[in-house]
């Protein structure tokens, strides 16, 4: 059975337990049209035009990012548990995925699509991978920018519970969860809120997260390459990991916990209250 307990279904719980269940209580992979009914609220009063999944087979041959500029239909395959979680991604971060969708069509339109270029290589990994990190304290938020996981996951560990919080918008991360493995990694964009905002309702953050990143990414400040982005490994942050205690031995294991290469640069952390 799904396990929905855990803190990484935290953004994704409430759309989950919308879902018809089988059985064993596992929710059903749903078609497009089930997905069209259960998530429409979600999406319609979000997005600038109301977009709708559409099965893949009836869009043969189509370009992905394309189609959906031109036509707001997302292929969507049918028992496909990929396929579900990016259509929970865009219930929930919608202005976020149609931003995204419209730098890739903006980038499309600059050359052959013979090279990918450093902008669509971004765009394509955060949304399979991508997560943001918000914290009230820059301390825990620099920590994680220069990859020192001793100081954010012990030294700092009591301020994951009230001054940091992890958004999860990668839906390929959201398909490891349902067979979670130690090295799990995201691709993280960081973020310094200031006091109050991870204390109010999480629709409120959802809301003006949502806002916030859509703006950036439409005016091009955001996922203009890969190297804005900064590993985390998931399975560090307090109660994340089911199998082992986290304890200073888990967290000693290198070929997670890597210790940054000679030379690199640390990510940037981001004001959420301005453009920078």
């Amino acid at each position: 059975m799904l396990n929905l307990k855990w803190p990484y279904w935290q953004d994704y719980r409430e759309l989950l337990q919308q879902l018809a269940t089988d059985q064993s209580g596992n929710p059903k992979l749903p078609d497009p049209d089930a997905l069209n009914t259960t998530l429409a609220s979600y999406i319609q009063q979000q997005t600038a035009r109301p977009m709708r999944f559409l099965a893949a087979e009836s869009l043969p041959g189509v370009a992905y990012e394309e189609h959906i500029f031109n036509s707001a239909e997302i292929s969507t395959r049918q028992n496909s548990w990929h396929d579900l979680f990016n259509a929970l991604v865009w219930a929930r971060f919608p202005r976020i995925k149609e931003a995204m969708n419209a730098a890739h069509h903006a980038e499309l339109q600059k050359g052959d699509g013979s090279d990918r270029g450093p902008v669509r290589d971004a765009l394509t990994l955060f949304d399979e991978c991508g997560v943001i990190v918000i914290g009230d304290q820059i301390k825990p938020l620099e920590a994680l920018a220069n990859r020192n996981w001793q100081m954010l996951f012990c030294k700092q560990r009591e301020l994951w519970q009230n001054h940091l919080r992890v958004f999860v918008l990668g839906h390929a991360l959201l398909e490891k969860f349902l067979n979670p493995y130690k090295s799990i990694t995201a691709q993280t964009l960081i973020f310094q809120a200031k006091a109050g905002y991870l204390q109010q309702d999480p629709a409120a953050q959802h809301e003006q997260l949502d806002s916030l990143l859509a703006g950036q990414v439409k005016t091009g400040l955001r996922l203009r390459s890969s190297a804005e982005l900064s590993p985390l490994p998931l399975m560090g942050i307090p109660g994340w990991w089911p199998a082992e205690l986290q304890n200073e031995d888990f967290y000693a294991d290198e070929n997670v916990f890597r210790s940054p290469h000679a030379g690199f640069r640390p990510a940037a952390i981001h004001k959420m209250e301005s453009n920078s």
